[in-house]
């Protein structure tokens, strides 16, 4: 187990209605002017931002709106909501949505406190020093953002996608109610699911030995995920479910699970090549690349994956061919993927063979060229990922 040093300074706000605490919340915080981010259509007609409205209203906050983002947040409205910040004096930045919305709030709020171009940040240029006050109400179990220390985003000008990791990222407060998620579609609770899974295993799949707790830690979070996703898809008022998928999504990115460990953040960084170009569902590209994935690296450490099959995809515990059982665990994770309506290879994501060289070449890379730490990739590892990928199927499992 590797020394670490653990902060989380978000204040999560768990439970119905708890949006209405908005206002108090901001003010709790000391704002005085607020700039409300969120997506489109779906957080006016349910009428959230309406009850967010009302309650920075109540507590004589003002606030001005910056509505837009995008699944795969741009560049461009990040800048947008930079110039508005600094004009108009704000001081905090209330995210609303989805993941999407809620990195292109940090964004804004880290950038507006930088002296230059945010992306300077996102490129690794230069580290933020500084940024407004920042509070999340999330209206998705995905990314987990409403805790984590990372926020993504596009540049169009190129649709080179990439992260800032750094605990400015971390919001003030974050409001998490369930009930907000009963309006989405059964795709997004699905795309969901498979990026709470891929947070796991992202953090799952080490070399560090000894982390014994942070593996029972990650199994629970996995199990969880495999059996609340089929209630709420086949009972759409079940709010004992969502609940569980909601927590589940933080707790899968609030870097807990990966504390004492190295991490690796290999198949999301493929993955966000594809999202950059194709501008799919990020759940769903994560889907279609981790059978693939996890059939090259099983080779390289077949104790990972037979215990990651055995404690969490099959249910045997007398796992003693460990090469078998790595294969069976696979197999089950891509048939979960299947079973929720997402594509387990790239193909069906619509992904088109003449690209995949081009994918392969804009691949975030480590400062040595490698991609990732479990098994570090080299340029011809994540070619023949995504070669693999792009017709995967369970009978590639047999070859």
């Amino acid at each position: 187990m590797l020394d670490f040093q653990y902060h989380s300074p978000t204040q999560f706000v768990f439970g119905p209605d708890r949006e209405k605490e908005a206002g108090a919340r901001c003010k709790a915080c000391a704002a005085k002017r607020v700039l409300i981010h969120y997506g489109s259509g779906s957080v006016i007609r349910s009428g959230l931002l309406q009850r967010v409205e009302d309650s920075l209203q109540a507590a004589g906050i003002a606030y001005l709106k910056l509505g837009g983002a995008v699944p795969n947040p741009h560049d461009t409205l990040v800048y947008e909501g930079i110039d508005l910040c600094r004009r108009e004096n704000i001081d905090f930045v209330l995210g609303i949505g989805g993941g999407s919305a809620i990195d292109s709030a940090k964004a804004i709020a880290i950038g507006t406190c930088y002296d230059g171009d945010f992306w300077d940040l996102y490129s690794q240029r230069a580290q933020p020093a500084s940024r407004l006050g920042l509070g999340t109400i999330v209206t998705l179990p995905a990314t987990g953002t409403e805790g984590s220390n990372s926020s993504v985003i596009t540049r169009t000008a190129d649709l080179l996608k990439r992260g800032l990791r750094s605990d400015l990222n971390r919001p003030d407060f974050s409001i998490i109610n369930p009930c907000l998620t009963e309006t989405l579609p059964v795709w997004q609770i699905a795309c969901g699911a498979a990026d709470i899974i891929s947070h796991v295993l992202e953090r799952y799949f080490t070399r560090t030995e000894q982390v014994t707790l942070t593996d029972h830690l990650c199994e629970g979070v996995l199990k969880t995920v495999l059996e609340v996703t089929p209630q709420i898809l086949a009972d759409p008022d079940a709010y004992g479910p969502r609940a569980n998928l909601m927590w589940a999504s933080t707790i899968a990115h609030i870097g807990l699970l990966g504390t004492g460990r190295q991490e690796d953040w290999s198949v999301h960084a493929l993955e966000h090549e594809l999202s950059a170009l194709y501008d799919v569902a990020h759940g769903a590209g994560l889907a279609a690349l981790y059978p693939a994935w996890m059939q090259y690296l099983l080779p390289s450490d077949p104790d990972r994956f037979a215990r990651l099959a055995c404690q969490v995809f099959v249910s045997e515990r007398n796992c003693k061919d460990h090469q078998q059982f790595g294969l069976d665990g696979i197999r089950q994770m891509a048939r979960f993927f299947s079973k929720i309506g997402l594509p387990v290879n790239l193909r069906d994501l619509g992904v088109r063979k003449e690209d995949i060289n081009k994918l392969a070449a804009k691949v975030k890379r480590n400062p040595d060229g490698s991609c990732g730490h479990y098994l570090p990739l080299q340029d011809e590892d994540i070619l023949a990922i995504y070669e693999m990928a792009y017709d995967w199927s369970e009978s590639t499992l047999n070859r």
